[in-house]
């Protein structure tokens, strides 16, 4: 480690001393008998969602400074300014208001150190040299840092991607087209589907360990041309079989899974329900069991690709009893035909009825997301996950999916800022303005500086998480990672937009797309302030104990 790395480490340990102050403070003032109280949680909502954010900020600049540990010197100058930089926002966001977090103003002054750090790393000619080097010669080759193994799929999907769907993507979006059969048959064929489907289900998933990291670079390849096209293709069926290997009978997991792997079954979910959104625990659909199998009533929304979608994973309430929360949910395997239309009714013969429409929406375009409603339709008692013994279980057996979602989110996230950079850096070398390229002017090259770093930082900690899931941990991480990196899409996506001026506008430039679909990230697959309060601020501050 050289001697600038070891800096940077020191003066973040530093910032993460005060986080820490703050939670232990929080976790005193959130007790009640010894437990955490939801209400008194509720009480400082916004020094939780600070202190959560903050965490995110402080474990992905710890990620990228390991991963460029040895590599090139420009690597290692942009982890060393990306951790100077959130530092920064940590200490700026915690000084506005510390006796909110139970601290004084002298625990959230920087050292003389830390500000020095700070400055050096942080001045306008660091980042204005960063900057020059990227749009003149790109992102260091060994950046990614990936095994050889991993590297190989991203190379066979980024070639596919460039290939096969960036030809397609500006008219998917524009014509809100559903995902043409080109892209579709091209992924069944690279066994796109099969990602997280062990291979003696006819899957690509070893059937003795997992490949997360293999997942997360076929997802941020697919983003990084179009998210909607393509990048979100593999996170329903991922849902689905973790689902099934998780609470399935043996038979549902022989019956399903290969077709999940070959990508004949098409999925959805359907888990949002118009009252609740990411308030899972409190869904209200109702099932019902007669001799048949279970009377679905009621309604879901924002069931992503529901209509092209041979079954859709849905969650109902099979025990009425409403103060048994999450433990009155079961999870449903609901079978249905496959349609483009942007509408669709199916009717049984004893009657029952489900009805699907497509909401419209301003990007996040090519898969649809339906609102869906359930008239007394059958499920036959074998489409129950885990049948008998399931009941009750589908909570769990949804958020075992929902963790998997949530770090392929984060490499979607990944994609986009990716498009978004390299399609910036192109612009700012071709574009000239005032007699020389955009590129060539400082400021310039300071937005492109702390756009790459806040990819490559999200990237290293996306794989890092990836990794720490293949061993069976970073559940809580792959909240922390959607959470930083879905806020840095948005923010990159904007900035790119920003470079090609006027043209940025127009919606027949890329980056007008990439800004567009960047909005949904922090949304879906469990809403930023939902992730920040309810799963990782809580559980941070339970561990401050």
């Amino acid at each position: 480690m050289n001697e600038s790395n070891t800096r940077a480490e020191t003066e973040l340990a530093q910032v993460c001393k005060v986080v820490n102050q703050g939670l232990a403070y929080l976790n005193s003032q959130c007790r009640e008998q010894g437990r955490l109280s939801n209400e008194r949680c509720d009480q400082h909502q916004q020094a939780t969602y600070d202190l959560a954010l903050s965490t995110a900020e402080m474990q992905c600049a710890q990620a990228y400074l390991d991963a460029v540990r040895g590599q090139d010197p420009l690597s290692q100058q942009m982890a060393e300014t990306f951790a100077a930089q959130m530092m920064q926002s940590t200490l700026t966001r915690l000084t506005a208001s510390p006796a909110d977090i139970g601290l004084i103003d002298e625990d959230v002054t920087m050292s003389e150190a830390t500000r020095q750090f700070m400055h050096e790393r942080l001045s306008h000619q660091n980042l204005s040299h960063i900057g020059a080097q990227l749009n003149e010669f790109g992102l260091p080759a060994q950046a990614r840092g990936l095994p050889e193994a991993q590297q190989m799929i991203a190379d066979t999907f980024r070639q596919f991607a460039d290939e096969v769907v960036a030809p397609r993507a500006e008219q998917i979006h524009r014509e809100d087209q559903i995902i043409p059969d080109e892209i579709l048959s091209g992924l069944k064929n690279l066994g796109c589907f099969g990602l997280s489907v062990p291979e003696q289900f006819g899957g690509l998933l070893p059937d003795d360990r997992e490949d997360t990291l293999g997942m997360i670079v076929v997802t941020e390849e697919l983003s990084r041309v179009s998210l909607g096209g393509a990048g979100s293709l593999i996170t329903r069926p991922e849902i689905l079989a973790r689902s099934l290997l998780e609470g399935g009978t043996n038979e549902q997991k022989a019956h399903w899974l290969p077709g999940i792997a070959s990508g004949d079954t098409l999925c959805a979910v359907a888990i949002t329900e118009p009252d609740f959104g990411s308030d899972v625990a409190s869904s209200k659909l109702k099932a019902t069991m007669t001799e048949a199998g279970w009377v679905l009533e009621g309604a879901k929304t924002w069931s992503t690709f529901a209509g092209k979608a041979n079954v859709l994973l849905t969650l109902a309430r099979t025990n009425p009893d409403l103060s048994l929360g999450h433990r009155g949910l079961s999870l449903f395997l609901v079978e249905k035909p496959s349609t483009n239309e942007e509408s669709f009714v199916v009717e049984q013969p004893e009657g029952g009825k489900l009805t699907g429409t497509a909401i419209p929406t301003v990007g996040y375009r090519g898969m649809h997301s339906y609102q869906l409603f359930f008239d007394q339709f059958l499920v036959p008692h074998s489409h129950v996950i885990g049948e008998s013994q399931g009941l009750g279980r589908g909570f769990y057996f949804t958020m075992r999916g929902f963790t998997g979602g949530r770090i392929q989110t984060a490499a979607r996230a990944c994609g986009l800022m990716q498009g978004a950079f390299e399609h910036a850096v192109r612009y700012s070398q071709d574009r000239a303005v005032f007699g020389k390229p955009i590129g060539d002017y400082p400021l310039s090259q300071i937005k492109l500086a702390k756009m790459a770093m806040a990819i490559e930082a999200g990237r290293q900690f996306t794989y890092q998480v990836g990794r720490l899931m293949d061993e069976g941990k970073g559940q809580m991480e792959a909240n922390l990672v959607k959470l930083i990196t879905c806020k840095s899409a948005e923010w990159v996506t904007r900035e790119a937009m920003q470079l090609h001026g006027g043209m940025g506008y127009a919606e027949e430039t890329a980056v007008s797309r990439y800004w567009l679909d960047a909005r949904v990230l922090s949304i879906f697959e469990g809403t930023e302030e939902t992730l920040a309060l309810k799963v990782v601020g809580r559980a941070l501050i339970e561990q401050a104990a």
